[in-house]
């Protein structure tokens, strides 16, 4: 992982997102090239869906219902093994102690040699995008999460009677991340991506030709702020990310 092409394939891994179709819009090409490469994926979900939509049908119930079916048919697309729905309010998410416990207990529960999740310090994107609060507060919890408290014993030591040790998680992926070190290629997965994230037709509606190019142009750019190195020629689409190695991982492969 000392270069931008470079990707660490990790034995198991965990995504935590604060909506349903937050993992589809952001990482699924990454997501779907790991378990093409034998990763175990989990997803984690911290909220119910239930208020993604300003229609006045369905209802709250009836959409967080049907957006759970959406994003266990996009898992199912992307090779995802496992999803956990920790069933938050939607759009009232906070980074509590109750929702950093809760994502704890999924890390210590998994336990994941690498976690993907959003970038808690970005407020917005250019003039055009206030990033969700939801987002960030799902992003603060998961990283609180991960260090201290999924690696200490004596913290939420309520997990402790629940039979979960201590764990520690090696590598974690930011995206949305202002300054992105690392750069994935999603050419061969961005399909994928495209078919995961047309699952989610309450939110992206049905027209698929506009959704497909909307990805694509997305891929693109973020593919050209990727650094060319010398021999390797550029990506066409790719996700991007600041990776940080908090312990070199014992297992898992490069790729």
């Amino acid at each position: 992982m000392s270069s931008p092409n470079e990707l660490h394939v990790p034995r198991r891994a965990m995504v935590i997102v604060s909506h349903p179709d937050d993992q589809e819009f952001t990482v699924a090409g990454t997501v779907a090239r790991w378990t093409r490469a034998g990763a175990e994926v989990i997803t984690v979900v911290c909220t119910d869906g239930s208020r993604g939509c300003n229609d006045p049908a369905p209802g709250p119930a009836e959409l967080a219902a049907l957006r759970r079916q959406e994003q266990e048919a996009a898992c199912a697309i992307l090779g995802v093994r496992r999803v956990v729905f920790l069933d938050y309010p939607d759009g009232t998410l906070q980074h509590t102690l109750e929702l950093r416990r809760d994502i704890t207990r999924e890390l210590r529960r998994y336990r994941p040699d690498t976690v993907i999740c959003g970038d808690p310090t970005v407020r917005y994107y250019g003039t055009g995008y206030l990033n969700h609060p939801d987002h960030r507060a799902a992003a603060d919890a998961a990283l609180d999460a991960v260090f201290p408290s999924a690696g200490t014993r004596w913290i939420f030591p309520e997990l402790l009677d629940e039979g979960l040790e201590p764990h520690d998680v090696s590598v974690v992926y930011l995206y949305g991340a202002a300054e992105p070190d690392t750069w994935v290629d999603i050419t061969e997965t961005i399909d994928v991506k495209i078919r995961a994230l047309s699952e989610h037709r309450s939110q992206v509606g049905n027209d698929l030709g506009a959704l497909e190019k909307r990805v694509r142009d997305w891929a693109t750019q973020t593919a050209a702020g990727h650094p060319v190195q010398p021999g390797l020629g550029p990506m066409r689409y790719a996700e991007a990310f600041r990776c940080m190695i908090l312990r070199r991982p014992t297992t898992g492969t490069e790729a």
